[in-house]
């Protein structure tokens, strides 16, 4: 596909693995220039092994294009021979990358790219050079970036430069500085709800015509949901292009100017970074941002014009650092207020709203308190995301859409009139088909059924169905009791959008995946079972007791509760292709046995014994009558307990809870996985195995 190259390539690469590639070059004629460099050179572009990284093969390039001689390095992206891209990745044969060096900062070094005609040879008829690497490879990529081994762990990161400050470096390498203020940014924090909000904001702004990208955090199953173009995740090729796009740049350069104030970016600085390139490359009309944790110190905070800022209900969580108290978490998330930048926040708790109308008077910049949603707004269509906390962060995703619409000059455009009193119809759409997986998520496991509903006694088969939620706050827990309480009264005549169809059985209504049937059920055995874990940094005394007492006070109780670790760990970054193993290495399960202590607490009150709880060799998965036991089978002395357990093994326990409905038909088990967003994504790519 490209030409020979020159003798002197083989002579400085005598590799035999390389040396095909060797005698091929990219021979560019560059036209005449009205910059002052010579009117014609040739570059020559050939492998360089000498300082090979993962993935991505090195080319160095050679040749007079500028005043002076260069002889530099720069990498050789995933399907270069295509049209690459801004920044090297589109259009190789329109760009000049000139390297420029930074006065203000020794170490620092950019690429400025400027556009020009280029003549690129090729061969039709060669070989295509697709050199992109595996995805698992970026995954232990990423995973190198990790510097905390636990959630609230000290950071590695040192040196004289704060966090925004490496930030901007970062993107000022990648060559972002001037393009990061053309994205038309909404910028969200929270506690709790900012995720929803932001998956709201994007959904409606797709349904009114515009190309959206979306960035939240963290991820469940793949890192790829991190960036949403368009309403999809993106895709497995583009992420390779992008994320060693940016890691060679940023490694190509720090090796360069090596020192230890300006390391490689840690995991999030570096996604948050590729995302903003991803959405500048893919040219996106809007790009809807999530605050990673508070605000003002956060990586996202790099954006100086965002076009609206939105604060989410506030509580308290990520204490160790934020703050102890509700007004210094708000002032954290105060942070991402911006001068002459609408903003907006839903009720919050007198001390934080305190905290945030004198951020915002600081400024001299309107803060609007949304109320939540009127149902009548929705003309009869329910949200995409239940519970009815999910009503206060559609009002907020209203509120920061009507004002971007209106800022970006489109909403004469769009929408004759305003009424105060309706939504448009675009917004309504938006609200009705946003999705955010693992929150107040239902899905019924369908492996644990046959293609066909089989009939026992008039019945239809043992049914399991997951409750996912990642709530992990006081007041998400409660919001996710709430939730959960609702919903399983209204399973009783549940039956899989699957089954219904194939049968021919029920009516046409159908929501998050299940038909109402009209069919009665009454000799259905139900067991609502809590799986439940979160990290140690949390105070599992509060998160289980808020949790009970609220689907108590709804009329819900637990059957069991099951106490069992995460598959995932802090410092290893997966993709949904990873492979899970069925038996995991034992693992410290004293947290979960402390989890178990504080929920027998609960059910038996004061006399309950405090001493921890622990087995020498804690089962894989429950015991065989586990689910059947009651109450009066506990005997605490004797640590033999029959409404809850601690089990060493997630995959055996989605098995075990598996083999329980298909053992008996007449079972229906309702699992409410929550405590931990970690937990809720391992299980999500389990049952979805």
């Amino acid at each position: 596909m490209l030409q020979a190259a020159t003798n002197e390539v083989s002579r400085c690469h005598p590799n035999p693995r390389t040396h095909a590639l060797e005698q091929r070059a990219v021979d560019v004629r560059k036209k005449k220039k009205k910059n002052g460099f010579c009117s014609t050179s040739t570059m020559h572009f050939f492998p360089d092994t000498s300082r090979e990284l993962p993935g991505v093969l090195l080319f160095r390039l050679k040749g007079q294009l500028f005043p002076y001689n260069l002889n530099w390095k720069v990498p050789c992206f995933p399907f270069f021979n295509c049209n690459l891209d801004l920044f090297g990745v589109r259009r190789l044969h329109s760009q000049e990358i000139v390297r420029q060096k930074d006065s203000s900062s020794r170490k620092m070094s950019t690429w400025a790219v400027k556009t020009m005609d280029m003549d690129v040879t090729t061969e039709e008829d060669s070989v295509a050079l697709r050199l992109s690497p595996a995805y698992e490879t970026a995954m232990e990529a990423l995973s190198s970036l990790i510097t905390r081994q636990k959630r609230g762990g000290a950071s590695k990161i040192g040196g004289k430069y704060k966090k925004l400050d490496r930030m901007l470096m970062y993107i000022k390498i990648l060559g972002l500085e001037g393009h990061l203020g053309g994205l038309k940014i909404i910028h969200v924090a929270g506690t709790k709800g900012k995720g929803s909000t932001c998956a709201f904001c994007e959904a409606i702004l797709r349904e009114c015509g515009f190309r959206t990208g979306l960035f939240t955090s963290p991820h469940l199953i793949d890192v790829r949901e991190r960036f949403r173009v368009n309403g999809l995740d993106i895709t497995e090729d583009k992420f390779l292009l992008h994320f060693w796009d940016c890691w060679h740049r940023l490694k190509l350069d720090l090796q360069e100017n090596l020192t230890e104030d300006l390391p490689m970016p840690p995991l999030f600085q570096f996604l948050t970074v590729m995302a903003f390139k991803i959405f500048v490359e893919e040219k996106v009309d809007v790009a809807i941002i999530e605050v990673g944790l508070g605000g003002k110190k956060d990586s996202t905070n790099v954006i100086k014009e965002p076009v609206v800022c939105g604060i989410a209900s506030l509580g308290m969580d990520h204490m160790e650092a934020l703050g102890d108290t509700l007004a210094e978490i708000a002032s954290h998330k105060a942070g991402i207020f911006k001068p002459q930048v609408p903003s907006f926040t839903v009720p919050q708790r007198s001390e934080a709203m305190d905290v945030l109308r004198e951020r915002a008077n600081e400024l001299m910049i309107p803060l609007e308190v949304v109320a939540p949603i009127d149902c009548k707004w929705l003309d009869g269509i329910k949200l995409s995301l239940s519970g009815d906390h999910q009503y206060s962060n559609a009002a907020l995703a209203a509120s920061l859409c009507k004002s971007w619409i209106r800022s970006t000059g489109n909403w004469e455009k769009l929408f004759q009139h305003d009424d105060k009193d309706s939504l448009p119809e675009p917004f309504i759409r938006g609200l009705s088909t946003a999705r955010l997986f693992g929150r107040a998520q239902i899905v019924h496991d369908s492996s644990s059924n046959s293609s066909t509903v089989s009939m026992v006694n008039g019945a239809a088969s043992g049914d399991l169905t997951f409750y996912l939620d990642g709530a992990h706050s006081p007041e998400s827990l409660e919001a996710c009791g709430r939730w959960f309480a609702t919903v399983v009264k209204d399973d009783k005549n549940l039956l899989s959008l699957d089954s219904c169809l194939k049968t021919g059985i029920g009516e046409e209504v159908s929501e998050n995946g299940f038909v109402y049937t009209g069919s009665k059920e009454s000799n259905k055995i139900s067991k609502r079972i809590l799986l439940f874990n979160c990290m140690d940094v949390r105070d599992p005394q509060i998160l289980l007791p808020q949790l009970v007492n609220t689907c108590a006070t709804l009329g819900t109780h637990f059957s069991k509760a099951i106490f069992v670790p995460s598959i995932s760990t802090y410092n290893k970054v997966t993709s949904g292709a990873s492979a899970v193993p069925f038996h995991l290495p034992a693992k410290d399960l004293t947290w979960q046995f402390n989890l178990q202590r504080i929920w027998e607490n609960i059910l038996h009150g004061k006399g309950f014994p405090e001493k921890p709880l622990k087995k020498e060799n804690p089962a894989c998965f429950p015991p065989n009558n586990f689910l059947y036991e009651d109450i009066s089978h506990c005997k605490p002395a004797d640590g033999s307990f029959a409404c809850s357990t601690v089990v060493s093994s997630l995959p055996q326990t989605i098995k075990w809870l598996r083999d329980c409905v298909k053992e008996n038909p007449r079972l229906r088990i309702q699992v409410l996985v929550t405590g931990s967003i970690h937990l809720v994504g391992d299980v999500l790519k389990l049952i979805n195995r």
